[in-house]
């Protein structure tokens, strides 16, 4: 549900539409492992790759995007890991930017669709529709590449980041408070995770 206008009480800089920025930035997906968070993001990234095998969208699970990412992104160094979540999501376990940035993978990338609401549990507003900047949390944290995509010129900085291989990286994408793709996915854990392994791993 969209939030109303009268309570959306963040700065201006929060203009994009989702539907067109994070295409925009994740671009050819299948350059990558993704773990999606759930609710918004988990869809997003469901329409974007077409459920592609080489997505794992979480389910009911908040807060554990990105230690699962983390932890792909060392067990498979030679890949390139994106871990695409929201705001809400990415503050029930914020300490996890601590620990990927004290792990310092050079394969990861977190890219953080922030519309200040709590989308998976009523629409409520987020802490960062208040003030927090979550991109200054995760430079804080340790995480030495971070960026903010605010507007479309910043769409090339974002893109290079989520694929740049010098250690993880952090793009905050700020976005109007609409609605995410409205499709249905399978929650179905157990066959995602056959479906991921086959695209990691091959037939074996």
């Amino acid at each position: 549900m969209t939030a109303p206008a009268s309570k959306d009480t963040r700065p201006a800089e929060f203009v994009l539409d989702r539907a067109d920025a994070v295409p925009a930035l994740i671009g050819r997906f299948d350059d990558f492992l993704i773990v999606a968070g759930l609710a918004g993001t988990a869809r997003e990234l469901k329409a974007h790759t077409d459920g592609a095998p080489n997505l794992f969208a979480l389910a009911g699970v908040m807060g554990a995007a990105v230690t699962m990412g983390l932890g792909l992104a060392l067990a498979q160094p030679e890949r390139r890991v994106l871990v695409a979540t929201g705001d809400g999501e990415l503050l029930m376990n914020i300490g996890s930017l601590a620990t990927v940035a004290l792990m310092a993978p050079a394969n990861l990338s977190i890219l953080c669709v922030d519309n200040g609401h709590y989308g998976e549990t009523g629409y409520q507003l987020s802490h960062s529709s208040r003030g927090v900047d979550l991109a200054e949390m995760a430079a804080g944290a340790g995480i030495p590449a971070t960026a903010v995509v605010q507007s479309t010129a910043d769409y090339e900085t974002g893109r290079r980041l989520l694929r740049a291989g010098n250690g993880p990286t952090f793009v905050l994408l700020r976005v109007k408070p609409t609605d995410p793709p409205s499709g249905k996915f399978s929650l179905d854990a157990v066959a995602a995770r056959i479906a991921f392994r086959s695209a990691l791993l091959g037939s074996r």
